[in-house]
């Protein structure tokens, strides 16, 4: 994550900011959360800051966000399905995977 991104969950607007210094937002990812699981479904980042890292910091602090509560992420937004495939460190979140074929 870029060292001056900080991504917050803002419940009212249902959905991860991403601000880049104090005050500029950057990005964000819209959601709608159930009891149990959290639905990722658009990501959006400020055209003059595209391609610095803004995408991929707000899709690892969402999910990082959603591991903390204990829910599970049902990823519609075709960036974060893109972002998973490099890190599959997340699938354990993923509502909609497959279970896992490699054993302990």
């Amino acid at each position: 994550m870029p060292t001056d991104v900080t991504v917050t969950n803002n419940p009212d607007r249902q959905r991860y900011e991403a601000v880049v210094g104090k005050a500029t937002l950057a990005g964000y990812v819209e959601y709608q959360e159930t009891s149990e699981l959290v639905v990722l479904t658009h990501t959006e980042v400020d055209a003059t800051r595209a391609g610095r890292g803004i995408g991929g910091a707000l899709a690892r602090g969402a999910l990082d966000d959603i591991r903390e509560r204990r829910l599970k992420a049902l990823v519609l937004c075709p960036f974060i399905i893109g972002w998973l495939r490099n890190h599959p460190d997340y699938r354990d979140l993923l509502f909609n995977a497959p279970p896992s074929k490699v054993s302990d």
